[in-house]
C-alpha cells in the first residue's frame, strides 16, 4: 500500500493555523496551546512547533483571524440601511443580539492576554483601530447630514466601541440580560449623538 500522500508545508501551514482559529472560536483563547491545536489538528504537538515555533505570534495571528471577518459582516449590514441613524441601529441589533458571543470571548480573553504578549496587544490595537474607522464613518456621515450633533465625531466613535465592548463583556457571564443592555445602550447612543430621546430604540429594536 502506497502512502498518502504528503501536503505541502504552506498548505500544512494553513492547515494549524485554520485549527487554532477554530480552536479559538469553540473553546477562546486561553485554549490556543500548542498541545491543545496539535489535538485539533490532528497533529504532533511538535509539529505546531515546527511550522509555527513562536506561540505568542501564532495567539495573535489566530486573534486576528478570528475576529477580523465580524468587521466585513457588520461593514455589509450598514451598507443595506438607509442613513447613519439606520446604520447605528443595525450596529447595536447585531452587536448586542448574543450571536457573536464566540467572538466576543475571543476579543475579552485577548484584552488580558495581551498584557504579556506584545504581539497580541498590536495585533487587537490593530483590531481596535479598524472598528473605531468604521463607527467613524458612520458617526461623520451623520455630523455631516445634521443628524447628529457632537462636537468631537472620533471620540465618539471611541466612546460607542467602548460602551459596546463592555456591555458584551458583562453579557458573557450572564450579568443584565440582553433585553435590558439594548435599550439601556440605545438611550446612552442617542445623548452620545445628541438625538432626541427614543429617536434610536425603536430602530435598534428591528
Amino acid at each position: 500500500m502506497s502512502r498518502a500522500a504528503r501536503r505541502p508545508p504552506a498548505e500544512r501551514r494553513a492547515a494549524i493555523a485554520d485549527a487554532a482559529r477554530d480552536l479559538a472560536l469553540d473553546q477562546g483563547l486561553t485554549a490556543v496551546t500548542m498541545r491543545g491545536v496539535a489535538s485539533r489538528a490532528a497533529v504532533t504537538p511538535a509539529l505546531v512547533a515546527h511550522y509555527h515555533p513562536v506561540m505568542d505570534e501564532l495567539v495573535a495571528t489566530t486573534f486576528a483571524a478570528a475576529v477580523a471577518p465580524e468587521i466585513g459582516e457588520v461593514r455589509a449590514l450598514l451598507a443595506a440601511e438607509n442613513g447613519p441613524i439606520g446604520r447605528i441601529a443595525a450596529v447595536l441589533r447585531t452587536l448586542l443580539d448574543g450571536t457573536r458571543d464566540d467572538v466576543t470571548t475571543v476579543w475579552v480573553e485577548a484584552f488580558a492576554l495581551g498584557r504579556r504578549n506584545e504581539r497580541l496587544a498590536v495585533a487587537v490595537r490593530e483590531q481596535m483601530d479598524a472598528w473605531q474607522a468604521l463607527l467613524l464613518e458612520v458617526v461623520e456621515e451623520g455630523v455631516a447630514t445634521g443628524e447628529f450633533r457632537v462636537p468631537d465625531a472620533a471620540a465618539a466613535a471611541w466612546q460607542l466601541l467602548g460602551t459596546i465592548d463592555g456591555l458584551n463583556a458583562q453579557g458573557l457571564v450572564r450579568w443584565g440580560g440582553a433585553g435590558e443592555r439594548h435599550p439601556l445602550l440605545a438611550h446612552a447612543v442617542e445623548g452620545m449623538l445628541g438625538l432626541d430621546r427614543g429617536a434610536l430604540l425603536a430602530l435598534a429594536e428591528g
